[in-house]
């Protein structure tokens, strides 16, 4: 038995803006108008952005098991934002329907849509990728697999998924701890790189983390 329909299921303003300098009377200073901004500004607010550590290893080993994380990370990651986004809609939808019955068809309709859509590919994936992409629907939803799965079909559902993703060695439940789980951490440090870099696009997560204060945390770890 397949546990990759609980996952399938879960998949159912920009404006370019011109800044230009203004000079205030004899003041010498340099003021910043913002188009569609009435108030000159002498700062201008720009995206929190990290200056990453070079990457330093132990081994070789160490080395070859960082760039296999960061191959599969990057792969999977794209179904985790994409999870978030048909949630965020579905829910949106869902808020404004009044009638359970229009939800319910509502929801199916979604879910056949996604499952036609994806279903192919996320039944291609190894199971350490299905690892990773359980603990990225955690950091971009906020919710497990298990709970998501659970409040989209039924408990029964969830519970039965769950039961035969644990025959692969893998758990529903699992979270993303990025705090105590040293490869979680290596996961968000692959997110970071690949955020700046360009190759991955980056999507506010619902488990936010402080970076620096992991980075801290995990480069003064003792060594046994």
């Amino acid at each position: 038995m397949n546990y990759w329909p609980c996952i399938i299921l879960l998949f159912p303003f920009f404006v370019v803006s011109q800044v230009r300098p203004i000079e205030q009377d004899s003041t010498e200073h340099m003021y910043y108008l913002v188009e569609g901004d009435t108030i000159p500004k002498e700062t201008i607010d720009l995206d929190e952005v990290y200056v990453l550590n070079r990457l330093k290893f132990n081994s070789k080993e160490d080395q070859m098991r960082y760039l296999i994380l960061r191959r599969k990370t990057i792969k999977v990651y794209p179904y985790a934002k994409l999870a978030a986004d048909r949630l965020d809609s579905l829910n949106s939808r869902l808020e404004r329907m009044s009638s359970k019955r229009e939800k319910r068809r509502y929801t199916k309709m979604i879910q056949k849509y996604i499952e036609g859509e994806f279903s192919d590919k996320l039944k291609k994936l190894s199971r350490t990728e299905g690892q990773i992409l359980i603990k990225l629907v955690h950091r971009q939803t906020g919710e497990t697999t298990f709970n998501l799965v659970k409040e989209l079909r039924s408990g029964w559902s969830a519970f039965w998924y769950n039961t035969t993703a644990s025959m692969f060695d893998l758990s529903l439940k699992q979270g993303y701890d990025p705090v105590n789980v040293k490869e979680d951490y290596l996961i968000e440090d692959i997110l970071q790189r690949n955020f700046m870099s360009g190759i991955l696009q980056r999507q506010k997560a619902a488990q936010e983390f402080n970076f620096l204060d992991l980075n801290e945390k995990w480069m003064n770890e003792k060594k046994p």
